[in-house]
């Protein structure tokens, strides 16, 4: 129980980090605020083989971040966990030279590639997966994407090729808040049956709350050990914009960021208290 408050309390420190980067330099804070404790539970929670003084490291797992326009909960993380210095958040994200842009980029430490373009994460994580597997090498590939995503054709063109080449060293984690950048998902481009699509494309599928830590760790450790021959998708039900009340499940918050100062202390002041 120890170890799940400290990865509850990290996804605190984290979102505090988060808002105030993107009050500062702009970014998708309830796109952000969605993904995060899928992340946490992958960096913090023993899930993810990483090598953060050596970003190259040979053995490591690889995470894909296809839903690039939550970079800020990716940048967090992979400063906190030492990547690249925590001092960068503050002069090179959206601002400076732009370093750590708007959307990942394969130059930044930690980055396996460069995302934002939405449909092509899933394309690369099982290319990569393929190539693992004729390497005979053992590592999973984690790839990340949101729900509205998901339409993609590209999307279903790579679970297709997934399932066909048995590639049960690809994770793919759905982040389901539900939400698109103007409507919720369910009033343009219905996805359900949506277990059901990921089924027939002969994928393995799990659906587990995306804030539960005990959920996430107990899926994350089925994924890493299981012995099917098929690849995995996790649907993770999440609540886009988790933490901040007034931000929660709004599609208005998509690209909006907290201006006044009455919204900004009202958000730390939800994040401070847990």
């Amino acid at each position: 129980m120890n170890f799940l408050k400290e990865l509850y309390e990290k996804a605190r420190a984290i979102r505090i980090k988060i808002l105030q980067m993107c009050i500062s330099s702009g970014g998708h804070i309830a796109s952000a605020f969605s993904c995060i404790d899928i992340m946490v539970a992958l960096y913090y929670g023993g899930v993810l083989k990483f090598n953060s003084s050596n970003p190259g490291w040979d053995e490591r797992d690889k995470f894909i971040l296809s839903k690039g326009h939550g970079e800020a909960a990716l940048y967090a993380i992979l400063a906190d966990v030492g990547f690249f210095p925590e001092e960068w958040i503050e002069t090179r994200y959206r601002k400076g030279d732009c370093f750590l842009g708007g959307h990942p980029d394969k130059c930044i430490p930690g980055v396996e590639t460069t995302t934002g373009a939405l449909g092509h994460g899933l394309g690369i994580a099982a290319g990569i997966s393929l190539a693992t597997k004729m390497d005979g090498k053992n590592h999973l590939q984690f790839v990340l994407l949101g729900d509205t995503e998901c339409t993609e054709g590209s999307i279903w063109e790579a679970a297709l090729f997934a399932s066909q080449h048995k590639l049960n060293n690809l994770i793919v984690i759905v982040d389901r808040n539900h939400i698109s950048a103007l409507d919720f998902t369910k009033n343009f481009t219905t996805l359900e049956p949506f277990v059901g699509k990921w089924e027939s494309f002969g994928w393995e599928v799990a659906t587990v709350d995306g804030h539960d830590y005990e959920k996430l760790t107990e899926v994350f450790k089925y994924a890493r050990s299981r012995i099917d021959n098929r690849p995995f998708t996790i649907i993770a039900e999440t609540t886009k914009g988790k933490g901040i009340s007034f931000i929660e499940n709004d599609p208005v918050w998509h690209t909006r960021t907290l201006s006044g100062e009455e919204e900004i202390r009202c958000a730390l002041e939800e994040l401070e208290c847990g």
